[in-house]
């Protein structure tokens, strides 16, 4: 296990990296302000306020910085873990959501401590795609009330159709102050990233609306209205009074914020190495991300991961390890420590605008008309993972997609798979077998098939097998050869079907015989004692050559026994 990427940072530390760590911690620090409060508010629990956003960005970020192991990772609460979240406060409550964090970081610590880190990148790209840009519409819909500024006198439905029933029913009470607070925060962001794409935008498009707010004095409800005034500093770490009889219930989506926590952090992880050509160590990173959930559970934080913004922000002011991500989080706990009060005074419907912006970049809507336009069974992932992100929960979603994901690519490899008949086509070229010859006739006696396998042999493309072989022996075969030099790999499915074969053959008095095994196969049969045994290690040759010799020198030998 490779030390966190701090370790080897401060070998060659100076003071020239030191000034660029500090101008990147700071203007991450003051970028990540706004996102930590709107994350947290987009959760839609009145338990979770913008201090809790706050406070998991300084314990989690800190930690992540601190044990990860990527040298530019910024850590914190992300709109990922919005719908999760949710979730979990509107089942388990507070209590539940703190006891969830804490088993997610501890599956982290697990994927790390078992090196999983280089396995969460086969997560299949349309299912990440899918949950993602379903991620984004479901954040959307929890603005639309303080986006809009609606006056509902009852709790807003989690589900997507009766959310948008609730929208339609109180749509007359629309607060155009409010309304006119988003629209300008969202103009001010996007001119800003135009003319100054250096500039926190999003902090920038949230001062200038709590401004207007402030100076006329207008009728929209602000953080402080709801949420009341921000805690000065971080609380003491503690355990609410949990139910540990929810435990067995949390273990679900638990394990897939771990895995969501993984797949983003692992992503913004390489994003940050094609930005700056580094390396990070998956493995390492995990058990930073757990580290940092557990410790951001005990603080009464939510869960977070790794950035992709927020990173690469780090990495365009400057950052050079991670004691950039660190400084980040040391000036978000200032900020709260110096001007939480003044947090009381920003609008929720500045809020909601940055969520529009953000909901906008999650999306990602070109890549996901592209995939749509591409082949036809990942477009149904990705549809499928989409529309139930958005209309059951993420949970069901990611599973769904991962499944179904799974069964197409066997589907994809058992189509690569192929049993073939050749018998009859060794007498011409083959220049794979005799490089620099044209052409090179073998004998092959009538009274031997030969089959041609090719592509993974596994469970997937066992019935085909079946199909080809057990249905096309002739009752005048005597021997049966199977080249398998196109198979690359050998399950345990593929060694029962063979053994099974083999138990066929020699029920009709056919020798059966392999050529050509690569070495997974081969590593495969050989371990299988009894098939050993029955099967005769002569009878796995090396090429089809040597096989038809062993053929020549079994035929001669049944022939001198009969003589007898």
């Amino acid at each position: 296990m490779h030390a966190p990427s701090i370790v080897h940072s401060l070998k060659t530390y100076n003071r020239k990296t030191f000034f660029s760590d500090l101008g990147a911690g700071l203007t991450v620090g003051v970028v990540a302000l706004p996102l930590a409060m709107a994350f947290a508010i987009a959760c839609g629990s009145s338990s979770i306020t913008p201090s809790t956003g706050l406070i998991t960005a300084v314990v989690a970020g800190f930690l992540i910085s601190l044990l990860g192991g990527s040298k530019f990772q910024i850590g914190g609460p992300t709109g990922a873990f919005v719908v999760l979240i949710s979730g979990v406060v509107g089942s388990f409550g507070f209590p539940g959501l703190v006891l969830c964090t804490l088993l997610a970081g501890l599956f982290l610590i697990i994927f790390g401590v078992c090196r999983m880190g280089s396995l969460i990148k086969f997560i299949p790209y349309p299912v990440t795609t899918g949950f993602t840009s379903g991620i984004a519409v479901t954040i959307f819909c929890t603005q639309v009330k303080d986006l809009f500024g609606l006056q509902i006198d009852r709790p807003v439905p989690a589900e997507f159709i009766a959310k948008w029933q609730c929208y339609f029913e109180y749509f007359h009470t629309v607060n155009y102050w409010a309304l006119g607070l988003s629209v300008l925060t969202v103009v001010v962001i996007l001119v800003t990233k135009r003319l100054c794409p250096k500039a926190p935008f999003m902090l920038v498009g949230m001062l200038v609306s709590t401004l207007a707010c402030q100076c006329f004095n207008l009728p929209v409800e602000t953080i402080g209205s709801r949420f009341g005034e921000l805690p000065q500093g971080l609380p003491m770490p503690s355990l609410p009074e949990v139910d540990w009889k929810q435990l067995p219930q949390l273990v679900q989506p638990a394990f897939v914020i771990a895995l969501l926590a993984a797949i983003e952090s692992l992503l913004s992880a390489s994003v940050a190495d094609g930005m700056t050509g580094s390396r990070h160590h998956p493995n390492t990173e995990l058990i930073g991300q757990g580290v940092g959930n557990m410790a951001s559970a005990l603080f009464g934080g939510i869960p977070a991961t790794g950035a992709i913004a927020r990173t690469a922000t780090n990495i365009r002011a400057g950052g050079k390890t991670p004691i950039a991500g660190i400084i980040h989080a040391i000036t978000l706990l200032l900020i709260l420590m110096l001007a939480g009060q003044y947090a009381a005074m920003v609008p929720l419907a500045a809020l909601a605008g940055i969520l529009v912006i953000v909901c906008w970049n999650m999306a990602e809507v070109s890549t996901f008309i592209h995939l749509v336009q591409g082949p036809r069974q990942d477009a149904v992932v990705l549809c499928l993972t989409f529309i139930l992100t958005v209309l059951i929960d993420l949970v069901v979603a990611v599973e769904v997609g991962v499944v179904l994901a799974a069964l197409l690519f066997i589907g994809r490899m058992a189509q690569i798979s192929n049993v073939e008949s050749i018998s009859r086509e060794l007498e011409g070229e083959d220049p794979e077998e005799q490089p620099g010859r044209s052409r090179y006739l073998r004998h092959v006696p009538e009274n031997v098939e030969i089959f041609d396998v090719q592509g993974p042999f596994f469970f997937g493309a066992v019935e085909q097998f079946k199909d080809r072989v057990f249905r096309t022996l002739e009752h005048d075969i005597e021997y049966v050869l199977l080249r398998m030099r196109l198979v690359p790999a050998l399950d345990a499915s593929g060694l029962h079907a063979l053994e099974d074969f083999l138990a066929y053959c020699q029920r009709r008095n056919i020798t059966l015989l392999l050529c050509g095994v690569q070495k997974q196969p081969h590593k495969v049969i050989r371990r299988d004692s009894p098939f050993m045994q029955q099967l005769h290690v002569e009878n796995i040759c090396e090429n089809i050559d040597a096989a038809l010799e062993r053929i020549q020198q079994l035929q001669a030998e049944k022939g001198k026994t009969e003589g007898l």
